[in-house]
């Protein structure tokens, strides 16, 4: 059977002769979670003749995909999707893609994914994309893991560890003379299991958790929170031990919460939606948790509500489509500053996989990245925890339907050095106007890596805004423009990467317009005006200021080039002036290129001399100095603006 199956399906009884209404024998079965059973009614049903309606085509495909039949059932879901494409629910488009990626090559699955650009999300798009590189490419390296059998497992399912104080709880469905046999899956109804966790990691003696209150249902999926000194878990809805259904003849799961002291009450409960993994974040006061709501993105989606005190103060709120997918999302856990959770989706490794994705300075997610092969398999992993250990470095736990465990489900536990998961290089930040500090929308951020090759490109929103995630890099250089704009450019490696992307990424550039002036008819650049000394072509700080306002102009815009043009008033001859007037063109195009800019900057630097006196102040007319002042000038002409917008 496989985990998910179990999870997701078994917890939630139906009582089926009301919740459905049977057409056919195969529908009894599915209906019942007997797939092997409703694929051989099925069967009979078409080769009889019957009428096999869309629905009960798609009831067959789910009923191989449960049993690992993923040929079969590829071609029925493809097969309907091709007929009736609406039929095709979200969790269903995961499945059949699924099937695809356990039958034929990625590619293939890559190619149908992009058919339907158009229908998906671009955070779907973009977390398959990146994921797909990340795997196949193996260019971001997972951490190193050692993973040992917990060896406190039984024949039955055992999933869904919490640390809880020194010892480890679980969730169970091994055999109790307290508890009914739960019909779909044949084994008892879960219940909640603890264990002392011995130095090696091992957990020992379990035995039944009794300081909660006791239930014939299911309890499972326990969270403590040290801080709070209080229990999460879900339970069957029930009154009385009897169950509770709701006009349907569904009974659903709650989330209840259970002080030290015993005392126990209902945080969600809703007889017609079932709740899965409740996990509470202290730091937040959060409580996430996963459940199937009707406007979810497929399955099982992600959800959190506001507490205080554990009082519910919010309505569910869906972690969005960068988390939540057309698959199943479950066992939420959070872990210095990251989302730590397991989902079905069809780009994985197998079927659960855990994924990990960072939180964001405004509670946004950053792309969910498979934390890699070791933790993670072709089988079913999920229920992911750590914790440090100032020995082991990180411990932690999860469940897995893996090959080579005692039961259905087994928990693993599991050490390792660094963080969990696939190395990656993600940036968040701004692109603004160095003029006017204002977001730029539509900018380009460009990642490109040693070699010079562009790993990725985005553009900015509206307000300037990006965010950016590539596999890691030992070098990257980060780079933003936009047409009539500077180019900024910064290059980082190994540790500088690491702090960069720790912080808001801000990045300036330039208008090119917020440089420029209008003067005799000419575009030139906009610096403040600066004069020499009297026949002198001697660079003052005055003046180097402001050629170094140039050669920045020339830094950002690298294929600016300009005509150095200067000119003197009329007083002394007009040789000298002119000789005078070129060697200062001459030393400020010498600076220029000594500091940065270089000759197809600089197409020409003429000394004019007297030769375009602005006023009347020509040879022999009586001007008071400010007026000469008027033709002592110094301009930077931009001659090839045209082609730099």
């Amino acid at each position: 059977m496989k985990t998910k199956l179990f999870i997701l399906a078994i917890l939630t009884f139906v009582m089926t002769s009301q919740a459905q209404e049977m057409t056919s024998l195969g529908d009894k079965y599915f209906y019942s979670y007997a797939y092997k059973e409703a694929i051989t009614a099925y069967q009979k049903d078409m080769a009889s003749g019957k009428l096999v309606t869309n629905q009960q085509m798609l009831n067959l495909a789910d009923s191989y995909f449960k049993t690992n039949d993923y040929k079969n059932a590829s071609k029925i879901y493809l097969d309907i999707n091709t007929k009736a494409d609406s039929i095709i629910s979200a969790n269903r488009f995961n499945m059949m893609l699924q099937s695809l990626s356990k039958t034929s090559e990625p590619e293939r699955v890559k190619a149908f994914m992009n058919s339907k650009r158009e229908q998906l999300s671009n955070e779907l798009l973009e977390n398959a994309e990146f994921n797909f590189q990340l795997l196949e490419t193996n260019s971001g390296k997972a951490s190193e893991v050692e993973i040992f059998n917990s060896n406190g497992n039984s024949p039955q399912a055992d999933f869904s560890p919490t640390f809880y104080k020194d010892k480890l709880l679980f969730s169970s469905a091994r055999p109790e003379k307290s508890k009914k046999v739960y019909a779909p899956s044949g084994d008892s109804y879960l219940d909640i299991y603890v264990a002392r966790i011995a130095e090696s990691g091992r957990i020992l003696n379990p035995n039944r958790f009794t300081s909660m209150p006791d239930s014939k249902y299911h309890k499972s999926t326990p969270q403590y929170s040290e801080e709070m000194g209080r229990l999460f878990y879900i339970l069957s809805n029930a009154e009385d031990d009897q169950l509770s259904f709701d006009d349907n003849g569904k009974n659903a799961l709650a989330i209840g919460m259970v002080y030290d002291g015993g005392f126990f009450r209902f945080l969600l409960r809703d007889l017609s939606t079932s709740f899965y993994y409740p996990y509470f974040d202290y730091e937040t006061g959060k409580l996430y948790f996963a459940a199937n709501f009707d406007e979810g993105y497929g399955g099982t989606d992600i959800y959190y509500v506001y507490t205080n005190n554990g009082q519910i103060m919010s309505e569910p709120i869906n972690l969005g489509p960068r988390i939540n997918s057309p698959g199943n999302e479950i066992s939420p856990y959070i872990h210095d500053g990251s989302l730590y959770f397991s989902s079905d989706i069809f780009y994985g490794l197998g079927g659960m996989d855990v994924y990990k994705s960072n939180i964001q300075a405004d509670q946004t997610f950053s792309i969910p990245v498979n934390i890699g092969k070791g933790i993670n398999s072709e089988a079913d992993d999920f229920g992911f925890i750590l914790r440090k250990d100032d020995k082991k470095g990180l411990v932690g736990y999860f469940a897995s339907n893996r090959p080579g465990g005692l039961g259905k489900d087994d928990i693993y536990g599991f050490t390792m050095k660094q963080i969990p998961g696939l190395r990656t290089f993600a940036l968040k930040g701004k692109v603004v106007n160095l003029s006017s500090n204002q977001g730029i929308s539509e900018a380009q951020v460009r990642l490109v890596g040693k070699n010079g090759t562009v790993i990725k490109e985005l553009f900015t929103n509206t307000d300037g805004d990006f965010r950016i995630e590539i596999p890691w890099q030992d070098e990257i250089t980060i780079q933003s423009t936009k047409a009539g704009h500077s180019v900024f450019t910064a290059t980082y490696a190994e540790a500088a990467l690491e702090e960069v992307q720790k912080n808001s990424f801000n990045m300036g550039i330039t208008a090119l317009e917020d440089l420029l002036a209008e003067a005799e008819g000419k575009t030139i650049l906009d610096v403040e005006k600066f004069f020499f000394a009297r026949n002198r072509s001697d660079l003052t700080p005055a003046i180097t200021a402001e050629l170094d306002k140039v050669i920045d102009a020339i830094s950002r815009f690298p294929k600016l080039q300009i005509r150095i043009e200067t000119h003197t008033d009329s007083r002394g001859s007009g040789t000298t002036n002119k000789r005078v007037s070129q060697k200062r063109a001459d030393a400020m195009k010498n600076y220029l290129l000594a500091n940065g800019a270089s000759s197809a900057n600089i197409s020409e630097a003429i000394g004019y001399g007297e030769d375009r006196i602005m006023n009347n102040c020509t040879n022999g007319v009586y001007c008071l100095d400010f007026l000469h002042k008027q033709n002592t000038r110094t301009h930077f002409v931009v001659t090839n603006f045209e082609e730099l917008n």
